[in-house]
């Protein structure tokens, strides 16, 4: 079928609009959804600094949102009509799925952040017959249209605002995954988050739901006062030594720590406000080697990389929708609209901090 697409053709250019050809012949555990929406995060935009991994032309987009229009054979807990939000590609078969740890699925990097599966080499040609790299993450759905694995698509009430809910899928995810998964926070906890972006903010409302102390370091004034709305402890980026602020705001030190900026100098700066077996996560590829001062993990403090909030998303993305609809996990405050159409004005006001969460919104006509 043809689908309009934002296609990403190179590297260091701009979106480009355009008709594409979707193959939608499916197979037996897949499923073919309209998109009505999707999150435009921070992951899609690093395919530009990949260094060639992630190969070009691509249609991206990973926190797509919409309407199932045909199932494969061998579904059977996903009908046509059902408003399904999707989330990232896992083989279901390792052993880091087989033990509810699919964002650690074995096969994560291939199915997820090359686009080079071999069974979908096809799924993608342009107006002149070529082709794109298939199925980021399990979908591509900065697109009128995508295909999915079902086992990746999560059902939800039709009543809700189909076109807002794709971030649950991915950024907000994470950060409340690390909340709520990975820290498991409780009443009482002393929790400090480094970046206050979409996924800073969404650990702030997580952490807030818990009734945590919560502390956000950010650059940002803007971001700041969204992220104090929230109830959060707002630390200035400019404050001579942050880590020593962070322990003061918070009476000696946090229980854990959230980065998410990947920058050397914070996370020093996170360890440095951890109390002893305090853990801080970090949710960004470092693209540089990491120095800690000296001492930073003494007294038996951790760092760990996370990746989806060790979520699994049927599970948590229900939770998250019901803690939104009791008003304690409100995400949508974060989302600013665009059509699909003006990407390129959504990836720029990402990029300087202008909105939190954009959210492209696919034309249709059908």
């Amino acid at each position: 079928m043809q689908v309009t697409a934002a296609v990403l053709r190179d590297y260091d250019t701009p979106f480009t609009l355009e008709e594409i050809s979707l193959r939608t012949r499916l197979a037996a555990d897949e499923i073919l959804v309209r998109i009505a929406g999707c999150g435009l995060c921070h992951t899609d935009l690093a395919v530009r600094y990949s260094a060639g991994q992630s190969p070009v032309p691509a249609v991206l987009g990973h926190e797509g949102a919409g309407i199932v229009t045909v199932v494969g054979d061998a579904v059977t807990d996903i009908e046509t009509d059902d408003h399904v939000l999707l989330s990232f590609d896992s083989c279901g078969q390792c052993r880091n799925c087989l033990r509810a740890a699919p964002s650690y699925c074995e096969s994560f990097a291939a199915l997820n952040l090359f686009g080079r599966r071999r069974d979908d080499a096809h799924r993608f040609t342009d107006r002149d017959g070529r082709r794109l790299a298939p199925r980021w993450f399990g979908q591509s759905s900065f697109a009128g249209y995508a295909v999915v694995r079902a086992r990746n698509a999560v059902r939800v009430d039709r009543a809700l605002p189909i076109e807002l809910l794709g971030p649950l899928g991915c950024g907000f995810l994470t950060g409340a995954g690390t909340v709520l998964e990975t820290f498991r926070m409780s009443a009482g906890d002393t929790f400090a988050v480094f970046g206050a972006g979409a996924v800073g903010l969404a650990a702030i409302m997580a952490a807030k739901a818990t009734s945590a102390t919560v502390l956000a370091v950010d650059r940002h004034g803007e971001r700041l006062d969204i992220a104090e709305k929230l109830g959060a402890i707002p630390i200035p980026l400019g404050a001579p030594d942050i880590g020593n602020e962070v322990r003061r705001r918070s009476g000696g030190g946090v229980q854990f720590a959230l980065d998410t900026t990947g920058s050397a100098e914070l996370i020093n700066h996170a360890l440095a406000a951890l109390l002893p077996r305090g853990t801080l996560a970090v949710i960004s590829r470092q693209r540089a080697p990491l120095t800690l001062a000296p001492g930073l993990l003494d007294r038996g403090r951790r760092i760990a990389h996370v990746c989806e909030g060790d979520a699994v998303p049927r599970v948590l993305i229900p939770r998250l929708i019901a803690l939104w609809l009791g008003g304690g996990f409100p995400f949508d405050q974060l989302i600013t609209t665009y059509p699909l159409s003006a990407i390129n004005d959504a990836e720029n006001d990402c990029r300087t901090g202008r909105v939190v969460k954009p959210v492209l919104l696919p034309p249709h006509t059908d």
